[in-house]
């Protein structure tokens, strides 16, 4: 197996790099200095120069509130962007994992989404999201689609970080308690990824840390383990203003993962647990 890692800069790509490589898995990371993938002839050339038989397509246009004054930008990124890779993979006659969002749906009810649920998207990123997912479905057979949630990891900005920092700073934070979903650790979910690709179990999942919270919950959580004394008090999405409307159910159904054969995600607690550590050894 030879794999190409495209976003190798961000959390996630990054991840899936280091354990491919400890797994002894040929690979290669590509991000923006390699090529642009808006730019579909140096996309081709890239991926069929390097002639994977896997892509892991990571990058993505991820500022969510941004992406509602930058439709056009963030479309031609995750939409577009993401069927010049489709269309390479092919040329490369590889295989093809999407990387993709709570956010295609529309976060109505309090019972999680399943794979297979009618999308929904309410802001600008997750219907661009919806756009990639089209073209991967649209032209390819050999694929997975990996929707997640809230995702954390060492090599990048995520809540986590902002949560120690102001706690740090701060006595109290108010947080939303509304929106409902699972943070996911960036290594949990490269193991599920690289446990995928021998493999050709293909088709849509939800792969996200097990259990569900709030991020005020999560923001509470995360204080408590750091040992510091921040008070988090609990508000509404409509009390907390954001230029794109987030979906107050994010909660993805994860029981196609260990149906299809594969090792369960951990709870967000240990996840967390192990960030934290993660961090700590870093300093």
């Amino acid at each position: 197996m030879k794999v190409l890692v495209t976003g190798a800069a961000g959390q996630l790509g990054h991840d899936v790099l280091e354990l491919l490589r400890l797994r002894g898995i040929e690979c290669r990371g590509a991000d923006l200095a390699e090529f642009d993938l808006t730019d579909g002839a140096a996309a081709k050339a890239f991926v069929t120069d390097y002639a994977p038989t896997a892509v892991v397509h990571c990058a993505a246009y991820t500022n969510v509130d941004k992406a509602e004054s930058e439709p056009e930008i963030c479309a031609e990124v995750n939409g577009m962007g993401t069927m010049n890779m489709v269309r390479a993979a092919l040329a490369a006659n590889a295989k093809l994992v999407y990387i993709s969002t709570d956010y295609v749906f529309n976060g109505s009810g309090d019972k999680p989404w399943k794979p297979d649920d009618e999308y929904g998207p309410l802001n600008v990123y997750g219907m661009s999201k919806v756009q990639g997912e089209d073209a991967v479905r649209s032209l390819m057979t050999r694929f997975f689609i990996l929707r997640t949630s809230w995702v954390f990891g060492l090599n990048g900005k995520n809540f986590v970080r902002t949560m120690l920092r102001l706690g740090e700073e701060k006595p109290e934070l108010r947080v939303v308690a509304d929106q409902v979903g699972s943070p996911t650790y960036t290594r949990d979910l490269a193991r599920v990824i690289c446990d995928m690709l021998p493999t050709e179990k293909y088709g849509i999942y939800h792969v996200r840390n097990e259990g569900f919270v709030s991020w005020a919950e999560f923001a509470d959580m995360i204080m408590k383990k750091a040992g510091l004394s921040c008070r988090i008090i609990p508000v509404s999405t409509a009390e907390y203003p954001a230029a794109a409307k987030r979906p107050l159910n994010s909660r993805l159904d994860g029981s196609k993962l260990a149906e299809s054969g594969f090792a369960p995600m951990p709870s967000v607690e240990d996840a967390l647990d192990r960030y934290l550590e993660e961090l700590r050894s870093a300093v």
